[in-house]
C-alpha cells in the first residue's frame, strides 16, 4: 500500500488523545504550586531541553545521509514531542485560574485544594487532596476536582455522611478531617 493513502497523526490529534481535557464550560483551576511546576517545566523545555536537541539534530544533519541517521531521526521525533508539550503547556497556563487553597486554612468545609480524610462503610480511612486537572497525581493520593470522589466531597463538612457512586455500587463515606495548607 502506498504511503499516500495512510492517515498521518497530527499534533492536534496527539494532544487530544493523550492529555486530560478541561470539561466544557468549566475553568482550569490550579494551585500556585501546580502553576509554578508547569511554568518551570515549560521554561526548562524552552531554555534547556529544546536547544540541546536542536544542537544534536544540527550535528546529525551535517553528517550527510539523513534517511538512515538514527541521531537525526530520533532528534526530529524528540523535537516534535518537545514542541507538542510546549504548545500544550502554553495553552494550559494561558487559561489557568490560580486558586490559593491557603485562604481556607482552618475551615472545616471542603473546597478546592483541601486535604480530606474520610472513612468508608468498611472502616477504611482514606486521605485525598483535591487539585487541578494538570497537577493531580493519583499515586500520591491526589485527585482532580472533577473526579467523582472530589465532586462528592466538595462543599461537605467534617461529620457529613455522603453517598459516593462507584462502579461497584453506592458507598457511604463520612468526612472525618479537612485540612488546608498554611498561607505564607
Amino acid at each position: 500500500m502506498s504511503k499516500a493513502f495512510t492517515r498521518e497523526e497530527t499534533a492536534d490529534d496527539d494532544d487530544a488523545a493523550v492529555l486530560p481535557q478541561v470539561p466544557a464550560g468549566t475553568r482550569n483551576y490550579i494551585t500556585p504550586a501546580g502553576y509554578a511546576r508547569l511554568r518551570s517545566e515549560l521554561l526548562d523545555l524552552i531554555d534547556v531541553e529544546r536547544p540541546k536537541v536542536v544542537d544534536v539534530v544540527h550535528w546529525a544533519a551535517s553528517n550527510g545521509d539523513r534517511s538512515e541517521n538514527g541521531d537525526y531521526l530520533y532528534g526530529k521525533k524528540r523535537l516534535r514531542e518537545i514542541d507538542r508539550r510546549i504548545r500544550f503547556l502554553t495553552k494550559r497556563l494561558e487559561v489557568a485560574e490560580l486558586t490559593d487553597p491557603s485562604v481556607h486554612h482552618g475551615n472545616e468545609q471542603v473546597f478546592f485544594g483541601a486535604e480530606v480524610t474520610y472513612i468508608d462503610e468498611d472502616g477504611t480511612r482514606t486521605t485525598v487532596v483535591i487539585l487541578g486537572i494538570d497537577e493531580a497525581d493519583s499515586a500520591r493520593g491526589e485527585v482532580t476536582w472533577v473526579s467523582p470522589i472530589a465532586r462528592t466531597l466538595l462543599k461537605a463538612r467534617v461529620g457529613d455522611v455522603l453517598r459516593l457512586v462507584t462502579p461497584g455500587g453506592t458507598k457511604e463515606i463520612e468526612v472525618v478531617g479537612v485540612r488546608y495548607p498554611k498561607g505564607i
